[in-house]
C-alpha cells in the first residue's frame, strides 16, 4: 500500500495547471502531497510527459524536492503542448499518479509572430471615441484547436464571432511598455467555427495613453492606440490557418465616447455602427513581447448594494457597505429615449454627501446615453475605488438594481487569520480588501485619486503580508522585472514602477530598498532562487549606488528623503515632518539592504559577493552606532521608528546597549498613551522590536488600542479598508484636511505580518516553508487566534485557545516540511514532522498585578489602574485625554506612583478632587500641602 496520497496542485513556474501560453522553455514544476502516513519520506519522483503528438516519456529523479523542480525533458518549442503527471516514492513504493496537468508554451521569438501592430488611421484620437478594430478569417474545415495571441498599446476587449474572448480585464495590463509588453494567449477553440470568423477588439486608453500621475501627464507612452493579434486555427487535417493584424484590418468608432482610468467612461448606447476605415501598420519591436508571469486582472467578485438613501442635497446615494475597486453594474428599467444616467464614485461620505475631495482631479464618473427601455449598464475600460455612488437619471432606484463588480489581479488566496477580537478580525479583513484592490496588475498605492501608481516604498513594507495572504510570486516577479528594467544606470531606483514621474527623486531610502527587500521576501516565502539570481544585479546596483552616496564614513546624509512618511505627528499639509531624522533612517536602510544582498549572494553560492556585502553591512552598522547611538542605547531624535529600525535590523549588538534601546522604545510607547507613533517605515517594525526586547504586553496594548491614532481607530469609524493616514477621517466624521488622503492604502496594514508570525505564530524558518517556525505569543486581550497558510508544500496551520487556565495549541505541518514548535512556557522547542500535533500547557498570560510599591511606569503598564487614572485626570481637567496624560507623566516613569497626583494635578483647576480620587487608588492617605 502506498504511504502517501497522490500528489496534487501541479504548477508550472507560478502558474496553476492548465498553464497556457507560458513564457518558459523549461518551466519548473511544483506539487504537494495532501496527506501521508507518519514517517513518510519522499526519496524520488517520477514525471510523465506526454506531448500532443509523439511518445510519452518518463523521468525518474532521486530527490526529495517537490517545489520548483527542474524541467526534465527537452526545452519546449513555441506552441508546444505537453500533458504532465507526477508520482512520488519513498524508496519502496510509489503513490498513485496525480491528475494530469497541461502546460502549453507561448510564442518565444519575434519569428513566431506574423502579426504587426495596427492603429486606426484617422479614428481613435486622444479626444475621440474608442475605436474597434476588425479582421476576418475563413476556416475551410473542422476546427481542432485555436489560439488567439494578442496585446495592445492601450487596453483591449476582444470578441470572436460576437463572443467575449477570455475573462481578462484591462488587458494587457501595465508594464514598463518601453521595455516589456505583455501578451496574452487565449484558447478560443470553442469560439471558432468552420467558415467565416470575425475578430473585433475595442481599444481604450488605459495606462498607455490615459492620464497617469498627479502632475497632469497623459499619453506618456505614445499617442496612438494599437492592436497586435494573431489567431491560429488548426483544423483536423493538420492545416494551420492564421489571421494576423495587418493592413487588411479595418477600424470603426465605438459608442464609448470617452474613457480614462481616472475620469471614468462615457458610453452612448444609441450609437449605430459607423463605416469602416483603414488602419496603419506600425513599426513593431517584437523583442519587447513577454508572456505573463502571473495571473491577469479579472472580475473577482460582486458586492450587492445594501442601501439607497437620499443625501441632504437631494441626491440619490448608493451604499455598497464595502470600500472596493471596480465598477458598478446597474440595471435600468423603462428608461426614456435619450435618457442619461450618471454615476459618481467616492470612498466616503462627508456631511451626508459624496466625499469627492480626496479624489483631487479624478472625475471618477461613468455616464450612459440610453436608447430607451431596459438596459444593464457597466463600463469595461476604467475602474474606480469606492464604497458609495451618486446616481442620477434613474428615478426610483432600488438597491437590488445595483451591484459592485470587484476587479483585481486574480491572486489565489493562501493565508488567513482569525482571533477572538472582532475589531482585530475586521482590521485583518480590511488589510485583505486593500491588497485585493491595490494589486491591480501592479502594486499600487491607492485606487481612487489621480495617482494609482506602483510606489516602491509601499510594497517594500507590505511584501511579507502580501506573500502570506496571496500567491503573489508571479505578480511580484513581473513587477520586479519592471523595476530592474527601469533602474537607472547609476543604480538608483524610481520611486514608482512603472516610472511615470520623470524628474522625480530616485535615491530615496526605504523606497529604493524595494530593489533588495521585495525579491528577498519572495525568496523567503517561495524558495525561488532563480528570482534571486535574476534580481541580484539590480540589488547590488542599488546598494552600490547608496554606498557611494554614503561615502567613506558610511553615513548617508542629505538629499531628498520621504523619511518615516506619514508619521502621525506630521501636520496634514506636511507629511514629511516625521520625528525620526531622515539621515538616521537612510543610513539604517543602507545597513539593512547591504545585509540582504550578502544573504542573497550567500543563498546563491556567490561567496565572494556575500563576503563583500557582509563587510559593507558591518561597516554601516558600526557607523550607525558611532554617529547615531549612545552607549546607553539612545538613538538620535529619540523616536520610535529609529529604535525599531535599530532593533529589528541588528544595528545594535546584543547586550546592554540593545536592551536599553528596547526599554526606551517601550517608554516611548507608554509616553504616547499606547497610540501609534510610526509612519510607513516604522509601522512594520515596531511590533517585532517590542516583542524581541521583552515588551510583548506593550505590543498588545498598541495592537488593541482604539483611540486615534491606532490600527483599530479606523475600524471603530466604520473603515472596511486600510487608510493611508492614521486619521484619514477625523473623529468628528470629517475628512482629513490634507491634500493627500486615501481610504484604501495597504501600507499601514503591514502589521498583519506580525499577526500571522507572532500572534498566531506561523512563519517560515527556511525559504519556501521547507521548515516552519511555530512560535505563538498569546497576549492580554485575546483568548484565541489562528493562522492558515497554503505553503508551497501544502496547507500549514496554527491555532491556540486559552481556556480555564490552559493553553491549547494545535499545529498542522504539510508533507515535506518540518516544524520547530516553541510551545509557550516550555523549556525547549519541539521538532515535529508532517501531520497534526496538539499541545497543552498552563496559560502563559497572567492577569497583571501592581507591585507593592509601584512606580509610575508600573501604573501605565497595569491597564485597569491606568484607565482609572486617565478617567480621573480628564474628568478633573488635569489632562485632555489619555495621550495628554501619558505625555505629562512620561518624564516621571521611575518615580513612585504616589507622585502621580502632583505630576498630573499641580495646575488642575480641581486638583483637590484629583487627589481625592487618586490617593486611595495609589495607596496614599494624604497629599502634599495637607
Amino acid at each position: 500500500m502506498p504511504t502517501a496520497a497522490a500528489p496534487t496542485g501541479l504548477r508550472f513556474e507560478h502558474h496553476a495547471a492548465p498553464a497556457i501560453g507560458i513564457g518558459h522553455r523549461r518551466p519548473r514544476l511544483s506539487w504537494y502531497l495532501p496527506e501521508a502516513e507518519p514517517g513518510f519520506r519522499q526519496r524520488e519522483y517520477e514525471l510523465e510527459l506526454t506531448p500532443a503528438s509523439g511518445a510519452t516519456r518518463r523521468h525518474v529523479v532521486a530527490s526529495a524536492e517537490q517545489v520548483l523542480v527542474p524541467w526534465p525533458g527537452e526545452p519546449l518549442a513555441a506552441r508546444e503542448r505537453i500533458r504532465v503527471r507526477v508520482r512520488v516514492g519513498d524508496g519502496t513504493d510509489r503513490t498513485a499518479w496525480s491528475e494530469p496537468g497541461t502546460v502549453e508554451a507561448g510564442l518565444f521569438e519575434p519569428g513566431d509572430w506574423t502579426a504587426r501592430l495596427i492603429s486606426p488611421r484617422t479614428l481613435g484620437g486622444i479626444a475621440a471615441p474608442a475605436p474597434v478594430l476588425r479582421g476576418g478569417l475563413h476556416v475551410p474545415g473542422v476546427v481542432a484547436a485555436a489560439r488567439l495571441y494578442l496585446t495592445a498599446h492601450g487596453v483591449y476587449v476582444a470578441e470572436l464571432n460576437g463572443q467575449r474572448v477570455g475573462d481578462h480585464v484591462l488587458a494587457p495590463g501595465w508594464t514598463s511598455y518601453s521595455h516589456r509588453l505583455r501578451y496574452q494567449t487565449h484558447d478560443v477553440t470553442h469560439l471558432v467555427r468552420s467558415g467565416d470568423n470575425v475578430v473585433e477588439a475595442l481599444l481604450g486608453n488605459g495606462w498607455y495613453r490615459g492620464r497617469l500621475g498627479f502632475v497632469g501627464g497623459r499619453a506618456l507612452y505614445g499617442d496612438r492606440l494599437a492592436l497586435l493579434a494573431q489567431l491560429e486555427v488548426t483544423t483536423v487535417d493538420g492545416a494551420v490557418h492564421v489571421l494576423a493584424t495587418d493592413g487588411s484590418w479595418t477600424a470603426r468608432a465605438s459608442g464609448v465616447l470617452a474613457d480614462d482610468l481616472y475620469d471614468g467612461q462615457r458610453t452612448d448606447l444609441r450609437a449605430g455602427t459607423d463605416a469602416a476605415e483603414p488602419v496603419d501598420v506600425l513599426d513593431t519591436d517584437l523583442t519587447l513581447l513577454v508572456a505573463p508571469d502571473g495571473p491577469p486582472v479579472r472580475v473577482t467578485g460582486t458586492v450587492p448594494a445594501v442601501e439607497v438613501r437620499t443625501a441632504p442635497s437631494g441626491a440619490t446615494l448608493v451604499d455598497f457597505g464595502q470600500n472596493l475597486v471596480g465598477w458598478i453594474r446597474l440595471r435600468v428599467r423603462d428608461a426614456a429615449p435619450d435618457a442619461e444616467v450618471v454615476l459618481r464614485h467616492a470612498e466616503v461620505l462627508e456631511n451626508g454627501e459624496l466625499g469627492v475631495r480626496p479624489l483631487r482631479t479624478a472625475a471618477a464618473t461613468d455616464s450612459y446615453l440610453l436608447p430607451g427601455g431596459d438596459a444593464l449598464l457597466e463600463p469595461a475600460l476604467t475602474f474606480h475605488g469606492f464604497r458609495y455612488a451618486e446616481v442620477t437619471g434613474v428615478p426610483g432606484l432600488r438597491a437590488e438594481d445595483a451591484e459592485a463588480v470587484v476587479i483585481g489581479t486574480d491572486l489565489h488566496r493562501t493565508g488567513e487569520f482569525e482571533c477572538s477580537h472582532p475589531l482585530l478580525n475586521r482590521l485583518h479583513d480590511n488589510v485583505v480588501w486593500s491588497a485585493r484592490g491595490n494589486f491591480l496588475d501592479v502594486p499600487t498605492d491607492c485606487p481612487q485619486r489621480d495617482e494609482r501608481l506602483g510606489w516602491t516604498g509601499d510594497i517594500q513594507v507590505f511584501a511579507p503580508t502580501a506573500c502570506f495572504l496571496f500567491d503573489s510570486a508571479g505578480f511580484l516577479t513581473s513587477w520586479l522585472a519592471d523595476l530592474a528594467a527601469e533602474q537607472f544606470p547609476d543604480g538608483s531606483v524610481p520611486i514608482v514602477v512603472p516610472d511615470v514621474l520623470p524628474g522625480a527623486p530616485r535615491s530615496v531610502a526605504a523606497w529604493g530598498d524595494a530593489a533588495t527587500v521585495v525579491p528577498w521576501v519572495v525568496y523567503q516565502r517561495t524558495g525561488d532562487r532563480s528570482l534571486l539570481r535574476r534580481q541580484l544585479p539590480s540589488m547590488r546596483a542599488w546598494v552600490d549606488h547608496v554606498a557611494g552616496l554614503a561615502g567613506k564614513d558610511r553615513i548617508w546624509t542629505g538629499g531628498f528623503q520621504f523619511g518615516d512618511w506619514l508619521d502621525p505627528a506630521a501636520p496634514p499639509d506636511d507629511p514629511f515632518a516625521a520625528r525620526t531624522d531622515p539621515d538616521v533612517l537612510a543610513t539604517a536602510c543602507l545597513a539593512r539592504s547591504a545585509g540582504i544582498v550578502a544573504a542573497a549572494a550567500g543563498a546563491l553560492g556567490e561567496d565572494e559577493i556575500a563576503r563583500q556585502y557582509a563587510e559593507l553591512a558591518e561597516q554601516v552598522r558600526d557607523a550607525f552606532r558611532r554617529e547615531y547611538a549612545t552607549a546607553a542605547g539612545r538613538i538620535v531624535t529619540d523616536a520610535a521608528t529609529g529604535y525599531a529600525m535599530a532593533l529589528d535590523w541588528a544595528l545594535l549588538p546584543d547586550g546592554e546597549q540593545r536592551d536599553r534601546a528596547g526599554d526606551r522604545l517601550a517608554d516611548l510607547v507608554r509616553g504616547a498613551g499606547f497610540r501609534t507613533s510610526t509612519g510607513f517605515v516604522g509601522t512594520p517594525l515596531i511590533m517585532d522590536a517590542l516583542t524581541a526586547t521583552g515588551h510583548l504586553d506593550l505590543a498588545y496594548r498598541l495592537l488593541l488600542q482604539t483611540g486615534c491614532p491606532s490600527w483599530l481607530y479606523p475600524v471603530t469609524m466604520g473603515a472596511t479598508t486600510v487608510w493611508e493616514r492614521w486619521d484619514s477621517m477625523l473623529p468628528d466624521g470629517t475628512i482629513n484636511p490634507g491634500d493627500m488622503t486615501s481610504f484604501n492604502h495597504y501600507a499601514l496594514g503591514a502589521v498583519a505580518d506580525w499577526l500571522h508570525r507572532t500572534v498566531a505564530g506561523l512563519a517560515p524558518a527556511e525559504p519556501g516553508y521547507r521548515e516552519l517556525a511555530i512560535r505563538p505569543r498569546p497576549g492580554p486581550g485575546l483568548s484565541a487566534a489562528s493562522a492558515r497558510h497554503h505553503t508551497p508544500y501544502g496547507p500549514a496551520a496554527v491555532s491556540w485557545q486559552r481556556t480555564a487556565g490552559t493553553l491549547h495549541l494545535t499545529v498542522t505541518v504539510p508533507v515535506g516540511s518540518t516544524a520547530t514548535v516553541h510551545v509557550p512556557g516550555a523549556p525547549e522547542p519541539v521538532v515535529v514532522e508532517h501531520g497534526e500535533h496538539a499541545f497543552q500547557v498552563p496559560d502563559p498570560v497572567l492577569d497583571p498585578a501592581l507591585p507593592a510599591e509601584p512606580t509610575v511606569r508600573d501604573v501605565l503598564d497595569h491597564e485597569p489602574t491606568w484607565a482609572a487614572v486617565v478617567a480621573a485626570a480628564t474628568e478633573t481637567g488635569a489632562a485632555r485625554d489619555e495621550p495628554h496624560a501619558a505625555a505629562r507623566v512620561s518624564r516621571f516613569l521611575d518615580a513612585p506612583a504616589t507622585t502621580l497626583p502632583e505630576v498630573l494635578g499641580g495646575l488642575a483647576r480641581r486638583a483637590d478632587e484629583l487627589h481625592s480620587r487618586l490617593d486611595p487608588l495609589l495607596g496614599r492617605t494624604a497629599h502634599a500641602g495637607e
